[in-house]
């Protein structure tokens, strides 16, 4: 079932200095009208959160939702990336890798981005 949404929603962690990264790439090579960025710590992505039953006290995970539903961990990232008209072909090379092993190295990721990348005390958006 098809959810009506304007734009494709990308909820992330603003104080992780590798998701505001993320965030900054997607600013720079996403077409504008495609996706909105909301901080898992504002209102709205604590909201967002509830409604589609995730924890509102840490994220672990990008969190895609679009007219299709909710994507998390490799299946949203790459999710992400294939939108983007220039990084399509990237993200099909990508889907081939086993999904057991693209979550593996994601979650690691996840796991360890703050003590690899840090924290950040400002968000790639404004949020507050």
């Amino acid at each position: 079932m098809k959810n009506q949404i304007e734009k494709d929603i990308i909820i992330f962690d603003g104080e992780c200095n590798l998701c505001n990264g993320v965030v900054g790439w997607l600013l720079k090579f996403a077409p504008e009208h495609l996706f909105q960025f909301v901080a898992f710590q504002s209102s709205y992505g604590k909201e967002l959160l509830i409604k589609n039953g995730f924890s509102t006290q840490q994220l672990d995970t990008v969190i895609l939702i679009d007219e299709y539903g909710v994507k998390t961990h490799s299946d949203g990232f790459l999710k992400i990336v294939s939108k983007i008209p220039k990084w399509q072909r990237v993200a099909a090379l990508l889907a081939f890798i086993p999904r057991l092993l693209r979550d593996y190295i994601y979650k690691t990721a996840s796991k360890n981005r703050l003590k690899w990348f840090g924290r950040s005390k400002s968000c790639t958006i404004d949020f507050r």
